[in-house]
């Protein structure tokens, strides 16, 4: 397999000068979010761009997550219903319950959307610089040397690039539970699904400490239940497999494979629990959304620390290593000697798909960062807005999946290997976003709206981050971006009730009726 496209970044070879790109709304991250907001836009009659790291669309959606976790169906309106309609209807069946889809099919979907509106779509740019007169951003910079200037901006990647370039309040990792008088966040130590169910020894030689631990064991204090600190849930790639024998490249070994980077998984596995490949969900055309699962499977916990804030060479970095390690631990599953022989058969069954991802050898182009900054503004969404102890007045959308966290550390506790981090707590019923949780504060940044990185806490993040609801954001602050240009206003004065109204207009559900 040719794995040489799968990058991350390259840099710019040259920097090209060029004339300003000039727009009403410059969108910057080319996800769900990003492409839906820039629809939206079109539709009130702005003149749009969307600036993209990659050369795709649609974030996450169309790189492997084809299993969306949702939570309650009926909470999606707008556009976003509209997305999960065309991948109905593409598979030939409206009616049809199953919102699953194959990520070339997600991708069609958004790529028709862009070219059908005309929007203009600048690929492989990075953000170098935000130009700002006050609290305006007025142009920003890629490294390229592209330059766009706009009235409105929309930050939509997954780390807030945009946002914390414009130098807005930021928080990087879990508050402890005191910050916002939570009980979820912060340090949190579970035995639900995504720990260790059997002991295992964590260090190089067994039942010798000297000799070191094993790869992704880390040496720290153990710390206690609700303490903050700078640790994010682990990341990993949602691989789209398939046992389709015509279609399947089987698992070969990925650059620098080291299969003593598994011995923990190999020693959980001899221990008698194998369930790493437990959470493979079906899609359509016998192909599947692989996820992380159990102990030790595809999250490769404890080596996304520096992605948030890193450069984008660090980013790279983390990048390959989280491909090594995810294609890694599939072939090691698959052709490793030690592994027992059934598991080594049940996991050769599978293969990365011919007709997906062709550019980079049927492996996913997109690493699923499942949290990265998220900005600190007048409002924080916490666990009591989850929960429903606390209903905000200005909702733009609302959010229904579970309290969601990834393992966020592997520790020794006792001698033997602990994960920390997972929670899955479902909240009461959906529960509204605040528009003010999508705005920065007025004296930091006033014609700027974050969709994704917005203002939550990482617990209350950890229900709002998926994609159906980002695009639902992403409708939202478009919408809001237009009528501040119309009313000539910054986006923390706009009139809510005329959002509201435009908003349920569009068909955004607003409020949960029990």
């Amino acid at each position: 397999m040719n794995f040489q496209k799968l990058k991350y970044y390259t840099p710019p070879k040259t920097r090209r000068l060029t004339e300003v790109i000039k727009s009403d709304l410059c969108i910057y991250g080319g996800t769900s979010a990003g492409v839906v907001a820039a629809i939206q836009a079109k539709k009130m009659g702005l003149n749009v761009v969307i600036i993209e790291q990659s050369t795709h669309m649609g974030g996450m959606s169309s790189s492997g997550l084809g299993a969306t976790d949702i939570g309650n169906k009926a909470a999606i309106g707008g556009i976003s219903r509209c997305f999960y309609d065309e991948i109905l209807r593409y598979y030939g069946n409206p009616n049809k319950k199953d919102w699953t889809f194959e990520p070339h099919v997600a991708e069609g979907i958004f790529n028709k959307w862009v070219e059908e509106n005309e929007i203009p779509v600048y690929f492989n740019e990075f953000l170098d610089k935000v130009h700002k007169n006050n609290t305006q951003i007025v142009q920003i910079s890629m490294e390229s040397g592209l330059s766009f200037s706009a009235a409105m901006f929309i930050d939509a990647t997954y780390e807030g690039d945009l946002m914390a370039g414009a130098g807005i309040s930021y928080h990087v990792g879990r508050e402890s539970n005191s910050t916002y008088k939570e009980t979820l966040n912060g340090i949190h130590f579970c035995q639900l699904y995504h720990n260790f169910k059997a002991w295992v020894d964590p260090h190089v030689i067994e039942r010798k400490p000297d000799s070191g631990l094993l790869k992704g064991v880390a040496c720290e204090e153990t710390g206690f239940q609700g303490q903050g600190d700078s640790k994010i849930q682990a990341y990993n790639f949602r691989i789209c497999l398939t046992d389709v024998q015509e279609n399947k490249i089987p698992f070969s070994a990925p650059p620098n494979y080291d299969p003593e980077r598994y011995t923990l998984l190999l020693r959980y596995i001899n221990a008698g629990i194998w369930d790493s490949l437990n959470l493979n969900i079906r899609i359509p055309n016998g192909k599947t959304d692989l996820n992380n699962y159990g102990a030790v499977s595809t999250d490769n916990i404890g080596c996304n620390y520096n992605w948030p804030e890193g450069s984008y060479e660090i980013r790279e970095k983390i990048f390959q290593d989280h491909f090594i390690y995810n294609l890694g631990i599939l072939y090691f599953l698959g052709n490793d000697k030690r592994v027992p022989e059934n598991i080594r058969s049940e996991v050769s069954k599978w293969g990365l798909p011919k007709d997906e991802f062709m550019e980079t050898g049927g492996f996913p182009h997109s690493l699923y960062v499942r949290e990265g900054r998220r900005m600190i503004s007048d409002i924080v969404i916490t666990e009591n807005e989850c929960r429903g102890y606390h209903i905000f007045d200005d909702s733009i959308g609302l959010a229904a999946y579970q309290m969601d966290s990834h393992n966020c550390r592997r520790i020794v506790i006792d001698g033997r290997c602990i994960n920390e981090g997972d929670v899955q707590i479902e909240p009461t019923a959906p529960y509204p976003i605040s528009y003010r949780a999508t705005t920065p504060n007025a004296d930091q940044c006033s014609n700027l709206l974050v969709p994704v990185c917005l203002s939550a806490s990482h617990i209350a993040f950890g229900s709002i981050r998926m994609e159906p609801v980002f695009m639902i954001l992403g409708q939202s602050a478009a919408t809001a971006a237009a009528i501040a240009l119309e009313d000539g206003v910054i986006v923390q004065d706009i009139n809510y009730q005329k959002l509201c109204e435009r908003l349920l207009a569009d068909k955004q559900v607003l409020r949960w009726k029990v």
